[in-house]
């Protein structure tokens, strides 16, 4: 198992996945699970929920995407994309993460001097819970990227879950096996970018 440093810097987007994972479905779960209890949210709400999907539940999502996809692009543009789609309907599973529009209402009635802010809290919460998942992914040995066809997916994904109208996707984490090699990314040197003011 890798150090926290050591999970953070190998976490990569990798968009080559495969079948062949080298962990158990009950690793994943004990993950996705005990991330989400840990991760610390804005004046405790919790509002994050999360949908794991693995194989024939995973595919049913990309078959979502694919027909909404197809019944808005042009037919040339879906073409490009549906390469795509293909690459991510061929990963293990998919898990979906969302935000309860009922909670976060119930956190606003509560506290109305911060009404305005909780909506942005909660998506700071989620962002934080999608990265401390995708790091103990990698920290499985799993390929992972996160994807974005949230809002038009929606309406499809909560019917055929069968979740709540009050659950709104915010995003698609897609992870598998790794058959490929993330790609060198540039990077701004961080004295650009962290600014330190100490003792000395």
């Amino acid at each position: 198992m890798k150090s926290y440093q050591e999970a953070v810097t190998a976490r990569r987007s990798i968009y080559k996945l495969g079948r062949e994972i080298p962990v158990l479905q009950s690793q994943i779960i004990a993950a996705v699970e005990r991330m989400t209890k840990d991760i610390p949210t804005p004046f405790n709400m919790q509002s994050a929920r999360i949908v794991v999907t693995m194989l024939d539940h995973h595919e049913n999502v990309w078959h979502i995407t694919k027909s909404a996809l197809k019944s808005t692009l042009p037919p040339l543009k879906y073409a490009e994309t549906e390469a795509k789609l293909n690459d991510f309907e061929a990963a293990y599973g998919t898990i979906l993460f969302f935000e309860s529009s009922n909670m976060i209402k119930a956190m606003q009635d509560q506290f109305p001097l911060y009404k305005d802010n909780f909506p942005g809290w909660a998506m700071q919460a989620n962002g934080m819970l999608q990265f401390a998942i995708w790091t103990a992914l990698e920290d499985l040995g799993l390929g992972v990227n996160i994807q974005h066809y949230n809002p038009l997916i929606d309406e499809d994904i909560r019917k055929i879950f069968d979740l709540p109208d009050s659950w709104d996707l915010v995003a698609q984490m897609v992870f598998g096996e790794k058959l490929e090699d993330p790609a060198p990314v540039p990077k701004i040197p961080t004295g650009s970018r962290v600014k330190i003011f100490r003792e000395v």
